[in-house]
């Protein structure tokens, strides 16, 4: 595997040549870059994090791909979905749907599609529930939003404490909105300037804060039960599936095997570690890149 430590050279400028858009989909208005002319692959961030966190893997994909890289609808300049009590309108049903309506309007029927963290979910979502559309699906440091809450000790509620404080009302945006440097660590060194710049500006708006918050909500129900039916039903990922997570978080040690826990939902699996940090995009772009441009080949 290559080494996964920061690599000297010049860094890459920010999105050259990727075209920025606010694009009117049927279900939400979408901030999304793109740029490219080979098959295509969608990139989806997680939390706290908008699409800018691709800055440094984007343009390595580009070279051979097309890249599309949106904030997802609650997060970033994306809109703000409509409250239900159900949360339905944050759910990842409805992210897939405007994952699939983002690339339809940028002309591509089939697409391969890559999520980290919260993003994952709405990638696995898009990949279960558009099978005709997602050629090939990447999660970055995830399991299904199930296997998470039925595998839940008292380790996860320690560590991932902030799932279930998310999901009551009002609580988070309050905590969160007092101070959110605070609460969200980061750093330009880190990041990079308008990465940063970018990730500061979504924590410090109240709406967006609330959109990030209510796509947790939504996890811990309609998610669930959305993932719940499927597995009644007996449906699986169809398209080739890998599976990455960072060895400096705390995946393994939560599951053990990771893989073992996809495999019933993916049958045709691969993955393995990378030597990261949670924010792999940022922390490991060299090594990222590489690992899904092999996996990503010139299939549409």
């Amino acid at each position: 595997m290559a080494d996964s430590r920061p690599q000297a050279g010049r860094e890459p400028s920010f999105f050259e040549d990727f075209a920025l858009e606010f694009l009117d989909l049927p279900e939400a208005r979408v901030r999304v870059r793109h740029y490219g002319s080979g098959p295509p692959v969608l990139l989806l961030h997680g939390h706290p994090r908008t699409h800018t966190t691709w800055w440094r893997v984007a343009p390595k994909l580009a070279r051979t791909h097309t890249v599309v890289c949106p904030d997802l609808r609650g997060f970033g300049q994306s809109s703000k979905p409509a409250d239900t009590p159900d949360h339905r309108h944050s759910s990842k049903r409805a992210k897939a749907g405007d994952c699939v309506a983002l690339m339809k309007h940028l002309g591509f029927e089939r697409f391969a599609i890559v999520g980290h963290d919260r993003g994952s979910y709405t990638a696995f979502r898009a990949a279960m529930d558009f099978p005709d559309e997602v050629s090939k699906l990447v999660i970055l440091d995830g399991v299904p939003i199930l296997e998470a809450l039925e595998r839940c000790d008292a380790r996860f509620a320690t560590e991932w404490w902030h799932w279930f404080f998310f999901g009551q009302p009002e609580k988070p945006e309050r905590a969160i909105l007092a101070d959110p440097d605070r609460w969200y660590s980061g750093s330009p060194e880190k990041m990079g300037e308008r990465n940063y710049a970018d990730f500061c500006a979504a924590i410090h708006d109240p709406e967006t804060v609330h959109g990030m918050i209510e796509d947790y909500r939504a996890g811990l129900g309609i998610d669930r039960a959305h993932d719940e039916a499927d597995r009644a039903a007996g449906r699986t990922v169809q398209c080739p599936t890998m599976v990455l997570w960072s060895l400096r978080d705390d995946l393994e040690q939560l599951y053990g095997d990771v893989l073992a826990v996809w495999r019933p939902w993916a049958p045709n699996l691969t993955g393995h570690g990378i030597d990261s940090g949670h924010h792999v995009a940022e922390e490991a772009p060299d090594t990222l890149a590489e690992v899904l441009l092999r996996f990503l080949g010139s299939t549409p």
